[in-house]
């Protein structure tokens, strides 16, 4: 299948690529299907997730643990139940939406409402996990180590 996307033109893609959100994200509750673009090949470091049904809806998202390795997401009973997730979290990824700004120190992560796959069914979830330590708006330079 063909698709146009907003940061890399036009590109094919297969359904198994495919991640289905049931109850849409925060603000876009009417877009469900979306596709994950690395930018980096086999990396999920940085992705860009693509709405399948909107060329212009996008989003920047990053894998938490390459930059914090502390963070702890803990899932509701009923977060898991929607996603399908057995006992344990072997199949289940986690992405957080990051508004990007020059220069990148100055970008911001949310921890507090991270995007949940399920890998193995491709469900996904935006949730709100219940630790007053994870904002919506952290800073990266918070993450950043002096020296590097």
């Amino acid at each position: 299948m063909e698709i146009n996307t907003q940061y890399f033109g036009k590109i094919s893609c297969s359904e198994e690529e495919f991640i289905h959100f049931s109850d849409g994200m925060f603000g876009f509750n009417d877009l469900k299907d979306y596709v994950p673009l690395a930018f980096l090949e086999n990396s999920d470091a940085l992705i860009c997730l693509q709405s399948l049904e909107d060329s212009s809806v996008s989003f920047i998202l990053m894998n938490p643990f390459q930059f914090f390795e502390k963070y702890e997401p803990v899932l509701s009973s009923e977060d898991q139940r929607l996603l399908k997730a057995d006992s344990g979290d072997a199949d289940i990824s986690y992405y957080v939406i990051s508004v990007i700004h020059e220069p990148m120190e100055n970008s911001t992560v949310n921890l507090k409402a991270p995007i949940v796959v399920n890998t193995k069914t491709r469900e996904a979830r935006q949730v709100i996990l219940d630790n007053p330590l994870y904002r919506f708006r952290h800073p990266l330079r918070d993450f950043i180590k002096k020296g590097d």
